[in-house]
């Protein structure tokens, strides 16, 4: 109830300057990744089948005529999650992006809401994930299940209640309903399948669905994120999680702020060695075959993600286990001196240069790294051991920009990307979402210019 209550009295102004600032770049990335995405083969099947669900007013990228919101959500959200680009809290590995922005989105078009509405209800879904996902750490992911499908529902609950204007009780019953459509097994890693981009558009569709229900006075458990039989004991066990955590210094202490922007489509526990990787090979003018062998010390709970089986993250078969392949990803950075959507082409992947690189990229185990923290050895073929550490870097809003502008452009004139940055930027004074959109529903190659 004290999550609802502080969402419902969330303002514009009640929002920290550089919340309100870093609100505008979550948009304008989201954006970017739902445009850059917008021709992969899971978007073409996910958008037709948001089509299918019906006329509405809400606009999936690339899709022309308009869905019902929980439709534009569901598609929206899965192609924004598919290149694995999308943002991270390092502390519980949730993805809130492709969750908050494509569910404010979908019904603040369908509701008219101002930007200032749709900008506000992003900054409080971000703030609740961050503190809900945090209360589980990264236990979620150690029981075998993708903590971003156990919370999506639960912060698409909260992100459309706010948009919806619901009261207090109504929130908390979306939240309790949605809370039950929380789930999402992290098979996926086996055979490289796409289950994972479905746990977030069906948990944006489960989470406005729960609302909607809400709204008309269905009734969910008040309890189902800290009383009896809920989330976390259910699926965790023992220990509790922190409830008290989940609530203190709400609205003075904003945690919503620490998700960390993407640089590379990967898991973001692998950024760190992608960027010592490049800094050795650019410093000291490291060509591939200088290198013996590559040692990463890698965090317990990201091996699992990214190291094995081994023999498939050194010669990864497909997009996405190219995506989880610590080896590929590190192997690729050596050798082109970049990682980028290019790095995860079937050509790309294919390359024997980049195939013998991986393969002497190995790892071994430490629990001292905090975060997405890294270390890397280097043995050279002289002998010489050279080893770097670092964390993952932090996005400024230049790099935001182009980033934004290398997805949009793929299938946007350059103008027509320029046209929507600038709206993301001075979305605050917007009237409503549907310059955005208009941009957005005419995505496509053939209009590349």
């Amino acid at each position: 109830m004290r999550l609802a209550g502080w969402l419902s009295r969330l303002t514009w102004r009640t929002i920290p300057s550089e919340d309100r600032d870093l609100a505008s770049l979550r948009l304008l990335d989201t954006l970017g990744l739902m445009l850059g995405a917008s021709q992969s083969e899971a978007a073409v099947i996910a958008r037709a089948r948001a089509v299918r669900g019906g006329a509405g007013s809400a606009t999936v990228v690339g899709g022309g005529a308009g869905v019902p919101a929980e439709w534009a959500a569901f598609a929206n959200g899965i192609i924004a999650h598919c290149l694995d680009y999308d943002d991270t809290f390092p502390d519980s590995v949730v993805h809130p992006g492709s969750i908050v922005v494509p569910v404010a989105l979908a019904i603040g078009e369908e509701r008219g809401a101002s930007g200032v509405e749709i900008l506000t209800a992003i900054t409080g879904g971000y703030e609740i994930a961050a503190r809900i996902a945090h209360a589980g750490g990264r236990r979620f992911h150690e029981r075998g299940f993708h903590a971003s499908g156990i919370f999506a529902p639960v912060v698409a609950a909260f992100v459309a209640s706010k948009l919806m204007h619901l009261k207090i009780e109504s929130i908390a019953a979306a939240v309790g309903l949605a809370a039950s459509m929380s789930g999402g097994l992290m098979a996926f890693l086996a055979d490289g399948s796409w289950s994972k981009w479905l746990h977030i558009g069906w948990g944006n569709f489960g989470g406005i669905l729960a609302a909607q229900l809400a709204e008309q006075g269905f009734r969910g458990p008040a309890g189902a994120l800290d009383g009896r039989h809920n989330l976390y004991d259910t699926f965790l066990g023992h220990p509790p999680a922190d409830f008290h955590a989940i609530t203190a210094r709400l609205g003075e202490r904003w945690l919503g702020e620490s998700a960390l922007f993407k640089l590379y489509p990967c898991a973001h526990v692998i950024h760190p060695y992608i960027d010592l990787a490049l800094a050795m090979r650019a410093d000291l003018g490291l060509e591939p075959d200088m290198a013996r062998r590559v040692t990463c010390t890698v965090a317990p709970w990201a091996v699992p993600i990214v190291c094995e089986p081994a023999a498939e993250k050194r010669r990864p078969a497909t997009t996405l286990q190219a995506i989880a392949s610590l080896p590929f990803q590190v192997g690729a950075a050596l050798v082109d001196g970049r990682v980028d959507l290019d790095t995860l082409s079937e050509s790309a992947r294919s390359r024997p240069e980049l195939i013998a690189v991986a393969g002497r990229v190995g790892y071994i185990v430490s629990g001292d790294l905090e975060g997405f923290a890294a270390r890397i050895e280097i043995e050279l073929v002289d002998g010489r051991r050279i080893q770097r550490e670092g964390h993952a870097a932090e996005a400024d809003a230049e790099r935001i920009g182009r980033k934004f502008r290398s997805l949009a452009e793929r299938v946007l004139a350059p103008n027509h990307a320029e046209a929507l940055a600038l709206g993301a930027s001075q979305f605050a004074e917007a009237e409503d979402a549907q310059a955005l959109m208009a941009i957005l529903r005419t995505a496509s190659p053939s209009i590349k210019g």
